[in-house]
């Protein structure tokens, strides 16, 4: 039953020094900090701490760097990033077929357009895991996608999909949509979070001192939301959701980091809004300065209003010291529950969201301490534990 299948967040499975070396396999997207995102991210500090271990790692994908002289993380670049897509995947097989490697003991794949091209020379009996980071196809249409490349999407999803032997979802939540969406059986699939380098998000600056860093308000109470500029990810409703209370916390801003085609259109609304004053664009916000932006920050805010996976940031916001207000949508609440309950909005509109940011600011509800946010995240989400579960599932 599927009950059964669940991983408990907090059944940490420790990694044996006596166990037998192995090659793995991953295949990819792009790397990090070249190509951000969830997906990037997770897979580079996956990638990272199994070959910090007793393993022989190689990470397949686009745009990746030479590798590392005396390194255990093996690169193999498939193609250049902004070359033409049918060069791409026709790249990909070749650069494949000529790389150097032994066989891999377990092939680990997180994005299905690169994933294809290789099905049919993969080598036999060897285990196929699917990392489901999303529903490619479904992202797609509700970004605004024709049909028929959402159609093909869907195909190439399913027919890698229908390959693999196992999958790792990292919340329940795209466990339900991989079951429901792909038809891949509760059997198949495995639950393990993500991760998060403690090492680089930690409370290490005082809020005062992060806020000189960017030259923002000493005195403010200040919202942080790092998110792609698109429809999904909520931030015209949560524009609409800090004019209900500017006039009640009239010192409340908000910034903004992210790149996306609704950037333009968003600072209209703010405008409209009269939130001039209150909200500030800041682009893209370079990885190294992430840390940072979160310390500054009394309070992240993460507004999505659907197929939000698992919500890395969330992670990193509370190793960085500073609490998360989120949607109840996706794997979100499934980080947020065990720790602080009252984080989670009642729903993904305009109007509780604004009921919980007026009752956090005012005091009504209480934040947690920077000290509690980091321990949670710190004790339930370090990536050396989370990859020996990716471990044990790979092999």
């Amino acid at each position: 039953m599927e009950p059964n299948l669940i991983r408990s967040l907090a059944q940490i499975t420790m990694s044996n020094p006596t166990a037998k070396s192995a090659y793995i396999l991953c295949v990819g997207n792009g790397w990090l900090p070249k190509m951000p995102g969830g997906l990037d991210r997770y897979v580079y500090e996956l990638t990272h701490n199994l070959a910090a271990g007793q393993d022989t790692v190689e990470l397949c994908g686009v745009g990746l760097p030479p590798t590392p002289a005396n390194s255990p993380l093996k690169l193999t670049n498939f193609a250049e990033p902004d070359s033409p897509l049918w060069q791409r995947l026709w790249s990909t097989r070749r650069q494949f077929l000529n790389r150097q490697a032994p066989p891999p003991d377990a092939i680990n794949l997180h994005f299905a357009l690169y994933s294809l091209p290789l099905l049919s020379i993969f080598p036999e009996k060897v285990p196929i895991i699917f990392t489901f980071h999303g529903p490619w196809a479904m992202e797609s249409h509700l970004a605004g996608s024709n049909n028929l490349a959402v159609f093909v999407k869907r195909w190439m999803e399913q027919r890698v999909y229908n390959r693999c032997d196992r999958f790792i979802v990292l919340s329940h939540a795209f466990g339900t949509i991989l079951h429901q969406y792909y038809q891949i059986p509760w059997h198949k699939i495995h639950i393990i979070p993500g991760g998060v380098d403690t090492h680089r998000f930690q409370a290490n600056l005082s809020r005062q001192q992060a806020r000189e860093h960017f030259n923002w308000h000493p005195d403010r109470m200040i919202l942080f939301t790092p998110r792609r500029l698109v429809q999904r990810m909520g931030i015209d409703i949560l524009l609409t959701a800090l004019a209900k209370i500017t006039s009640k916390i009239p010192d409340v801003w908000l910034a903004i980091a992210g790149k996306g085609t609704l950037r333009e259109s968003l600072e209209k609304q703010a405008t409209e809004l009269g939130l001039q004053n209150h909200v500030k664009f800041l682009g893209f916000l370079p990885d190294e300065l992430l840390p940072i932006a979160y310390q500054a920050a009394d309070l992240t805010v993460i507004p999505s209003q659907s197929l939000e996976g698992f919500g890395l940031i969330v992670l990193e916001s509370l190793a960085s010291g500073t609490p998360v207000l989120c949607t109840p949508v996706g794997g979100m609440p499934e980080i947020v529950a065990p720790f602080s309950p009252e984080l989670i909005t009642d729903s993904a509109d305009e109007d509780a969201i604004a009921q919980k940011l007026q009752a956090l600011l005012t005091g009504d509800i209480s934040m947690p301490s920077r000290t509690a946010c980091q321990n949670y995240a710190c004790h339930n989400f370090n990536w050396h534990d989370i990859a020996q579960q990716v471990r044990e599932v790979l092999l």
